[in-house]
């Protein structure tokens, strides 16, 4: 534990910062699943600032869109560091 988990710290935040961003970023599957208007997500709630038959709320859509930007932008904030060094080493021997 005391060299294999060292070594792997930024190869496991490197996964972890790629699978929240994922996560956070999916549409399809929490649109077939989240059937309630309570229970939805960002990307889907902010899809429905759009509607076909009438104008869109251009306002409201971009502070919706920031406030769903903000997560993600944190979250690679903190762990750039870790990002980095798991990108560069992962290709070394």
């Amino acid at each position: 534990m005391r060299i294999l988990l060292p070594i792997s710290v930024p190869a496991l935040a490197t996964t972890a910062i790629f699978t929240f961003i994922w996560t956070w970023n999916d549409f399809f599957s929490q649109l077939i699943y989240l059937t309630k208007p309570e229970v939805q997500t960002a990307p889907v709630a902010l899809r429905n600032y759009v509607d076909a038959t009438s104008g869109a709320s251009w306002g409201s859509m971009f502070a919706m869109s920031i406030v769903t930007l903000i997560p993600v932008f944190i979250v690679f904030l903190v762990g750039q560091r870790y990002l980095v060094k798991g990108v560069a080493t992962t290709g070394l021997k």
